[in-house]
């Protein structure tokens, strides 16, 4: 008995050699047809013996390659076409797009034995790549995903990469980046004034990174900054050239091995930094590691990936181990990836140039994650899962979430999937604006999608609403910690109501005052607000974020009055003026915005510690405060009270007054942080448990989500005692819990709010 059927699959299957595999599972079965990229997926007629069609289409979603990613696969009878062969035909590119963009990948294994096989003439190739690794979506000009639209389409193919190329049945049947010496990409070392310096380049790039210089290097989405990770000096070289005085600096490790011995690393740490995404992953590092002190200064963690590409794979060896690798974009600033624009910007900071001819079109970040609880927890979803979508049962097509002002991500939405963009940064300069508005378009255009919903954070001052004005759709705001909740919600698959708790740094709240510490109930149609932190002045607005002993100050005041001040000037003598100018601006309620916030909290408790009184990047303050303590321990909460007025709200004042006994009477300065931590895990426990009593019905799940939830202690102990209260309690594992995840949120919202104005 005869049979023909017309297959279509959807998902991750362009650019990850999906028609070779279909051709070979064919061959295998002798059935006929034909196999086609088109801007659906991949479309499939085959046609033959019944038990053979079956057994083929059985065979397809179980042995897909490793790289795809299946998300339907539609199988329909079809009329008997009498084909003489299978083959696979030229991609059809019309009609609209509902293909999901291929992402960049670490070099396989079976590409890095060809490198490293001195009779292979791929040996010590630094752009070889196959079907199953190597450059994807930063080397896309347009869709479908072919050769001639893509940055490699400058490079003719030999006549023996094109042997390759089209040979159905070998590994690089269809790599569209498919390269050779004789025909692909080259690499050169240049010094700052633009001079090549002779000789190999990655050898010589080598030695002088040995030798403590800074090197620019090339990647697969920007340029980093390199130098040796064991050379104090050549790392604060870099921190001085950079302005870069404390942030923490990611390291490469030539191997599992080096890895192991630099940190404590655990098997599902093990398993995220060999994955094909080859993410950075934040582990604790070892005590007296060879790793300079300046590369993560006052931090027991260090943020550490393997070499991701085979330029990576030949820089690093037994002489040269580990390696400082940081985006080498100014503080602000985008990626840069523009080969010009390297020179200009980073000629006094970079000794020399590793660069290549092939042109990066789309700039990406490293991915950077932990682990938390067993589970990945993204700080930055960039590299190796952007644009890879996330489904939904909501209908969330022509609706577009633009995010949030700080750590930007915009969303897309199209039918029943959500695109996030690439990490763009933060929304204060013009040349991230600009950067935004350059990847929304070319997203925007691939997924065919014209938005006609945008939404945008509640905060009138954030540069989203000025970038949704310019295009006609309708405006939806969305308030900052109720999108926070959603995108966790959205994530954990909870359409019922829920309570979400929100631990985070800034976001506009519906009363104007700023929000930051939130008990929410609700969905995403609505919320209401259950309870929350005090409200307490921040002299000097924004200027806290930076300037955290200014929050002290205010906290002190409102808590203590005139013995507060007093202390505040005790304990900044320096800024003892200062102090007295703020208490002047808070008392006329001049520039001192209300805030209760988690972020800023963290912020005041680590400057009366000295532990930062000053950040020199975003979060430092609580970062470093959160460094100090021991999260295999349970500590002793401090005092507090929990107070019903319009909601519940968190009274700190008893909180302070025991935090300076403690430090009066001397008591260290790790001990006096871990009490901290567990105060804010007992008060928002407190604030849910008076909730619960005063809404018996109110189901009991309960998202966390804020940047604040980065904090592994925090997280950790929430988890516990919500546990023994009874709920379920969910976290982020797909989207950053930080304003990186916020556009999820958002998107959700609008497409509910929509869907009741439908009703």
């Amino acid at each position: 008995m005869q049979k023909a059927v017309n297959i279509t699959v959807k998902g991750r299957v362009q650019g990850v050699g999906f028609r070779p595999f279909i051709f070979a599972l064919a061959k295998r079965y002798n059935v006929k047809g034909i196999v086609q990229n088109n801007m659906d997926g991949v479309f499939i007629h085959i046609e033959g013996d019944a038990y053979a069609v079956d057994q083929f289409i059985h065979s397809l979603p179980v042995e897909a390659p490793r790289l795809s990613c299946i998300d339907e696969m539609i199988v329909t009878a079809a009329q008997w076409q009498a084909c003489n062969d299978f083959s696979i035909i030229p991609s059809e590119r019309t009609g609209s797009s509902s293909l999901v963009i291929p992402i960049d990948t670490a070099v396989c294994n079976d590409c890095l034995r060809e490198m490293y096989d001195p009779n292979d003439h791929r040996y010590r190739y630094p752009f070889i790549n196959c079907t199953q690794c190597g450059p994807r979506y930063t080397i896309i000009e347009q869709l479908p995903y072919d050769r001639p639209f893509t940055s490699m389409y400058s490079f003719p193919m030999c006549k023996r990469c094109n042997e390759e190329y089209n040979d159905p049945m070998n590994r690089r049947h269809h790599a569209q980046p498919i390269a050779c010496p004789a025909c692909g990409p080259s690499i050169m070392l240049r010094n700052r004034d633009g001079k090549m310096v002779q000789g190999d380049a990655i050898e010589q790039a080598r030695a002088y990174i040995q030798a403590g210089a800074i090197v620019a290097i090339k990647g697969l989405g920007g340029y980093h900054l390199a130098c040796d990770a064991t050379n104090e000096r050549a790392v604060q070289q870099l921190r001085m050239r950079k302005q870069r005085p404390n942030r923490p600096l990611a390291v490469m490790a030539a191997s599992v091995d080096i890895v192991e011995q630099l940190c404590d690393v655990t098997e599902e740490e093990k398993q995220l930094l060999t994955s094909p995404e080859a993410p950075i992953v934040v582990v604790k590092q070892r005590k007296n590691t060879m790793i300079a002190s300046l590369v993560a200064p006052g931090l027991q963690t260090v943020g550490v990936m393997l070499p991701y590409t085979p330029l990576h794979h030949l820089l690093l060896d037994d002489q040269l181990p580990v390696i400082v690798m940081t985006s080498a974009n100014r503080s602000g600033a985008p990626i840069i990836y523009e080969d010009e624009r390297a020179f200009c910007d980073l000629q006094n900071i970079a000794d020399y140039f590793l660069v290549h001819n092939r042109p990066i079109v789309h700039p990406l970040d490293d991915s950077v994650v932990q682990i938390e609880n067993g589970n990945t927890h993204f700080i930055r979803r960039a590299r190796g899962f952007v644009p890879d979508p996330l489904w939904t049962k909501q209908d969330v097509h022509e609706i577009v979430a633009l995010g949030g002002q700080q750590k930007n991500v915009f969303a897309f939405g199209r039918h029943q999937q959500i695109f996030l963009g690439p990490h763009i940064g933060d929304l204060e300069h013009v040349e991230v604006i600009e950067h935004f508005e350059r990847e929304y378009e070319h997203l925007r255009t691939w997924m065919g999608v014209t938005p006609k919903i945008i939404a945008v954070d509640l905060h009138p001052n954030y540069e989203t609403w000025n970038i949704a004005k310019q295009w006609d759709a309708d405006i939806v705001a969305v308030q900052h910690h109720h999108a926070h909740m959603v995108s966790c919600m959205e994530e954990n698959h909870i359409s019922t109501s829920c309570f979400g708790l929100i631990l985070d740094g800034t976001g506009y709240g519906e009363d104007g005052h700023i929000w930051g510490f939130e008990l929410l109930y609700g969905n995403a149609l609505q919320y209401e607000r259950i309870g929350h932190l005090t409200y307490t002045p921040l002299p000097g607005g924004e200027r806290c974020a930076k300037e955290p002993w200014r929050t002290t100050v205010g906290m002190l005041g409102y808590y203590l009055g005139e013995e507060g001040y007093a202390l505040a000037q005790q304990r900044f003598i320096e800024r003892a003026r200062d102090v007295d100018v703020l208490r002047q601006m808070i008392e006329k309620g001049l520039h001192s915005p209300l805030a209760g916030t988690c972020g800023r909290l963290f912020d005041a408790v680590s400057a009366f510690l000295y532990v930062c009184t000053h950040s020199t990047y975003d979060g430092e303050a609580a970062i470093r405060l959160s460094e100090l303590i021991d999260d295999t321990k349970i500590y002793e909460a401090y005092p507090f009270n929990v107070e019903r007025r319009e909601t519940w709200e968190i009274d700190l004042k008893e909180m302070w007054r025991a935090i300076i006994r403690d430090v009066d009477d001397g008591v260290q300065t790790n001990t006096v942080a871990g009490r901290f931590h567990e105060t804010v895990v007992q008060a928002s426990v407190e604030m849910v448990r008076l909730a619960l009593q005063q809404h018996p019905t109110y189901e009991r799940n309960i998202v966390l989500s804020g940047g604040s939830m980065h904090n592994r202690y925090i997280v950790k102990r929430l988890r516990q005692e919500f546990s023994q209260l009874g709920f379920n309690v969910y976290t982020h594992q797909k989207v950053p819990c930080n304003d990186g995840g916020l556009a999820l949120g958002q998107l959700m919202i609008a497409a509910h709010r929509r869907g009741q104005a439908c009703v």
